[in-house]
């Protein structure tokens, strides 16, 4: 399962619900742009070094762009990004879930409900 970035902040917000989602899965994995959001959003380096030893300790995999996720991508946001809401972080995400073969939980539904090749699983913290 790829893990959106809101799933992982309602996490490190302390979600019960989060963390019981993310524990409860055998397979976790972020794009390297889910990762780049967290670094974004930390204050100081002591979340920074949260963040890494969150990932570390639930074992998660780090998606690398290739070639085709960034073609991918760009076909999103030709065919998408005008009549919604897809940024260029959304399209990149959304087609590492796809060409990793990964389902992507997310409670940002509305960011990827015009792609029909997702497969998409939505996330509700409360």
């Amino acid at each position: 399962m790829l893990f959106d970035t809101d799933v992982l902040i309602w996490f490190l917000r302390g979600s019960e619900k989060a963390a019981e989602t993310i524990a409860a899965s055998d397979d976790r994995s972020i794009s390297i742009i889910n990762y780049m959001e967290l670094l974004r959003g930390s204050r100081d380096k002591n979340e920074t070094k949260a963040i890494k030893e969150f990932l570390g300790d639930f074992s998660f995999r780090i998606l690398p762009l290739t070639e085709n996720i960034g073609h991918r991508a760009s076909i999103y946001l030709e065919e998408y990004g005008l009549k919604s809401k897809m940024g260029v972080a959304d399209a990149l995400v959304a087609a590492t879930a796809v060409e990793n073969h990964q389902t992507l939980l997310t409670g940002n539904q509305r960011h990827y409900q015009p792609i029909k090749d997702i497969e998409m699983k939505v996330f509700r913290a409360g």
